[in-house]
């Protein structure tokens, strides 16, 4: 693989572990998606950065509970789903004027919950 090419991957799977990580504290960002970009980018570059990803405390565990097993913890589940509900029922009540944008979120946090709760609990 040229460098180039390794440089990019490396740099796209950091920008897309960032926003997996976002994702954790930010409901509507998903946060499974760009973790396993992330193993990916770092799959076809670093073998040093994969294993230190696969390994660390915080993700490792979510990543490989996904790749082997197609499904996620009930407690990330529960966690999830309570920040999910939690920020946008703030900001529906406290967030928006807007009738229409109440609706959306609405809507979004529907969407949110069936996509999780179709994932295979461990």
């Amino acid at each position: 693989m040229s460098g180039l090419k390794k440089i990019f991957l490396i740099v796209c799977g950091s920008i897309f572990l960032a926003l997996g990580i976002l994702g954790i504290f930010l409901p509507l960002l998903p946060t499974t998606p760009f973790l396993l970009l992330t193993a990916a980018c770092y799959a076809r570059s670093s073998d040093r950065l994969l294993e230190k990803l696969l390994n660390n405390r915080y993700v490792g565990r979510y990543i490989t509970d996904y790749q082997k097993n197609r499904g996620i913890r009930k407690s990330i589940k529960i966690y999830v789903l309570l920040l999910l509900w939690t920020s946008i029922g703030v900001s529906i009540v406290w967030g928006v004027d807007a009738l229409w944008i109440r609706i959306l979120l609405g809507c979004v946090a529907v969407g949110v919950t069936v996509h999780i709760s179709t994932f295979k609990t461990l």
